[in-house]
């Protein structure tokens, strides 16, 4: 399972024109779910994105995680993530099946809710138009 986080003072997704999702200040999760993930490694992944200190203390060095800098969580589906890139000019795509990884991308959202961090989402497999502001610019790949 794979997170790309990026530290965003800003961020939405929009589908078909309407806002489905957005938050201020905090992180937008990019998710990409692999062949063989489950909900163990989604809940390592969600401790993970939630505990990464990327935000700025009273010194503005990165000490502090999304929660303890009042920060929302805005998670958006992203299958290219899982993508093979090693060989040839086009990425291959054989990450876990969609029922699945929509299931996962389900229950890492409900980890990050039940941690008590307002966390909005995008649509699955949704044409999706994503807007933000990147912080810094501050991002990080995680995988578990």
């Amino acid at each position: 399972m794979i997170a790309l986080i990026q530290r965003v003072s800003e961020a939405n997704v929009v589908v078909d024109g309407k806002v489905v999702g957005a938050i201020g200040k905090g992180l937008l999760v990019l998710l990409g779910v692999e062949k063989g993930d489950d909900d163990k490694k989604a809940h390592r992944l969600h401790e993970k994105v939630l505990g990464y200190r990327i935000f700025g203390d009273e010194n503005d060095k990165m000490n502090l995680n999304v929660q303890q800098a009042g920060g929302d969580v805005l998670v958006v589906s992203q299958f290219t993530l899982a993508a093979d890139t090693k060989k040839g000019m086009r990425p291959s795509f054989n990450g876990a099946p969609p029922a699945e990884a929509e299931r996962l991308y389900d229950v890492f959202s409900q980890y990050c809710r039940d941690s008590g961090v307002r966390t909005e989402n995008g649509i699955f497999a949704a044409d999706m138009k994503v807007s933000l502001v990147n912080d810094g610019p501050v991002t990080f790949w995680l995988q578990v």
